[in-house]
């Protein structure tokens, strides 16, 4: 069998995965040549079908058989026939083959820029409103641009561009790393939210101080908002006692109406009954958001079109909330 000689070549120059490497880079570009002899089994038209001079792809034919240890023709003068081993490898190349135009296919059409594709990574909490409508708006110039949207919590997100699986996500906090870069776009205020029945509830605004004897829900730790809940807390002077960590901000304004803590939020989508929203006017309680991606990962055109896109958006990304219920 082709596989078991051409391994056996292998072992003999040795099993380091350089070795292999090396001798896969010599071997790929002539795939191509030993399938388009083997489809016309005749080296001249072969060579003029492809464009390539007769002796050139007689030349990588013989090298392709030198390589694999393995007589892949039959020759009688310009016209050549598959060996039975011939045979077994071209199955295999022209599989390999098909794969690798496809993956070829897929990239150029991901990086077309009329309808190529963007990964593209947000915060939970503006999930509901926040991103519909900023690719409602790109996609009015854009329609044919796809979008593979993930929503997760910030460290997961920067990970994410790291590992290439997103191309730009908006996070809070930005990033503080070299090898990510991060450009301001717009702040949100948080609100201290308390159950309906809480001894603040009448009030519109409130110091956080005023809050240093409840307890706490918050996002667990890791979380953006969780971090931006300590840091403001630390800066009223006092180190919350948190009752209740969660993943999902919304489940955490649930748990304050049940009464079991308060908590600092970014603004709901929608008013939610059983709490009151009030406004921190000390420390200044907001948080802020940015455009996150990888320093040195080149653009495809889609991604550069939505990055400048929401660089533009600059000071209106996050929609005016309505003023706290008092």
């Amino acid at each position: 069998m082709v596989h078991d000689r051409s391994s056996e070549q292998w072992l003999s120059q040795g099993s380091d995965t350089d070795d292999i490497s090396t001798l896969l880079v010599q071997l790929v570009p002539r795939l191509a040549y030993f399938a388009e002899v083997a489809r016309h089994e005749h080296v001249t038209r072969a060579a003029q079908e492809i464009g390539v001079p007769q002796s050139t792809l007689s030349r990588a034919v013989v090298r392709l058989e030198r390589d694999l240890g393995v007589t892949l023709f039959a020759r009688t003068g310009r016209t050549v026939s598959l060996t039975p081993a011939g045979r077994t490898f071209l199955s295999s190349v022209e599989r390999a083959l098909a794969e690798v135009e496809r993956a070829a296919e897929s990239v150029r059409a991901d990086a077309d820029p009329r309808a190529g594709k963007v990964a593209f990574g947000f915060l939970h909490t503006m999930g509901s409103e926040t991103v519909p409508g900023l690719l409602r708006a790109f996609r009015a110039d854009h329609p044919r641009v796809r979008f593979t949207l993930v929503q997760n919590y910030g460290e997961a997100m920067l990970g994410g561009l790291r590992t290439g699986e997103l191309d730009l996500c908006l996070t809070s906090p930005l990033p503080d790393a070299p090898d990510l870069i991060g450009r301001r776009l717009d702040e949100q205020r948080l609100r201290l939210v308390v159950p309906d029945d809480h001894r603040l509830a009448g009030r519109r605004r409130i110091r956080l101080a005023e809050a240093a004897d409840d307890v706490f829900v918050t996002l667990e730790p890791g979380y953006g908002l969780r971090r931006i809940t300590d840091d403001l807390c630390a800066q009223a002077g006092f180190t919350p006692k948190v009752a209740f960590e969660g993943e999902e901000t919304e489940t955490l304004r649930g748990l304050v109406a049940a009464g079991l803590g308060v908590a600092l939020l970014p603004p709901p989508a929608v008013p939610r009954p059983g709490v009151v929203e009030l406004t921190v006017t000390a420390p200044r309680a907001v948080r802020e958001i940015g455009l996150a991606w990888l320093d040195g990962h080149p653009d495809t055109p889609p991604v550069a079109a939505f990055k400048k896109f929401l660089l533009s958006r600059r000071g209106r990304l996050i929609p005016e909330p309505d003023q706290p219920a008092s």
